[in-house]
């Protein structure tokens, strides 16, 4: 054996094998690998051979199932707040009035910091669209220490004084 391959194939063998894949040319014989292998059965003459892959063809008279019929669902009521954002219910939205009312005076009273003193105060002006707030919205904004953040509540509070003079036109 040349070269320790067990199964040798030349050349010639080969590029038959490969002209056969390529359908270009003439079958190559059957490679002998020591297992035997049944010949095909023979076709009478007249009669076509069966295809390589037979499917069945599908009966035309067989129509699918129709869909089972699903009641119609009511798609589900929500009540939406001035602002356009789905609205509580109304125990819950005067809980939330009610704190909010409780807050606004308090909220100079609480140890904060400035971020967490602005986010408080930018949280109720938005809620009660009370813009006497934004100078101390302002005022917290400039004391944030970290620029970026600092620069963020700034462009937070012009965003709200915009919004309250598109209001007022």
């Amino acid at each position: 054996m040349d070269g320790g391959n067990q199964n040798s194939v030349d050349d010639d063998e080969l590029n038959k094998m490969i002209a056969n894949l390529q359908g270009g040319g003439q079958a190559a014989p059957p490679i002998e690998l020591g297992v035997p292998v049944a010949p095909p059965p023979a076709v009478p003459p007249g009669i076509a051979p069966p295809p390589a892959n037979p499917v069945a063809p599908a009966p035309a008279s067989v129509m699918p199932p129709p869909a089972p019929a699903v009641p119609p669902v009511a798609a589900p009521t929500v009540a939406v707040s001035p602002t356009g954002a789905p609205a509580l219910s109304s125990g819950l939205d005067e809980i939330k009035h009610d704190a909010l009312n409780e807050l606004r005076p308090l909220v100079n009273k609480l140890n904060l910091s400035p971020e967490d003193k602005f986010d408080t105060l930018l949280l109720i002006i938005r809620s009660t669209d009370d813009a006497s707030l934004l100078p101390s919205a302002h005022a917290a904004a400039k004391s944030i220490v970290d620029e970026t953040r600092r620069a963020q509540a700034l462009l937070d509070v012009i965003k709200e004084i915009d919004f309250f003079g598109q209001q007022g036109k």
